[in-house]
C-alpha cells in the first residue's frame, strides 16, 4: 500500500545543518542547508 505524501512528510526526521549538527526550524522540503548562525558565519566571511 502507498503512503500519502502527508505522511511521507510527517515522518521525515528533523532537518539539521550540514556544519554543526543542530536542528533547523524550516520545513523539510526546504532548500536551507545551514542553520542561521553557520550562515552568519559565511555571510560575514563573504564581505
Amino acid at each position: 500500500m502507498m503512503m500519502s505524501s502527508v505522511e511521507f512528510f510527517r515522518n521525515l526526521p528533523p532537518k539539521q545543518c550540514n556544519k554543526c549538527g543542530n536542528t533547523l526550524d524550516e520545513m523539510h522540503e526546504s532548500y536551507i542547508q545551514q542553520c542561521d548562525e553557520c550562515e552568519k558565519d559565511v555571510t560575514v566571511l563573504k564581505m
